[in-house]
């Protein structure tokens, strides 16, 4: 099965800071890895790290991108990231809206260096 470049994927994050996810999400965006960030902020997540059971006030963001930058967006998101492993997990879309889709493929359309 072929994969369709502008299909719609999401990237799941989470970050310490409202501030750090709004300026991380800014320059997806910005830079056309994205084409929209959701922010939730208020989330607690619980978990263990390091042998040891946290707790950790966090903020989470759902970047919506395509499949044909993803691979793009990750590594921009990843360079980015302040966590030293961030969860970096990408979301599956299915069905969903003809236009809002290609106004995703149309706000992620970046140049390549063979143009």
């Amino acid at each position: 099965m072929t994969e369709n470049a502008d299909q719609p994927v999401f990237i799941y994050t989470t970050f310490a800071s409202k501030g750090d996810a709004e300026e991380i999400g800014g320059a997806l965006v910005r830079e056309r890895f994205a084409a929209c960030v959701n922010i939730f902020p208020g989330m607690v997540s619980i978990f263990e790290w390091e042998g040891a059971l946290e707790r950790a006030d966090e903020v989470a963001m759902l970047v919506k991108t395509r499949r044909g930058v993803l691979a793009e967006a990750i590594a921009a998101l990843r360079e980015r990231h302040p966590y030293d492993v961030p969860a970096i997990l990408v979301i599956p879309t299915e069905g969903g809206s003809a236009e809002y889709s290609a106004w995703i493929a149309e706000m992620t359309a970046r140049e390549t260096a063979a143009e």
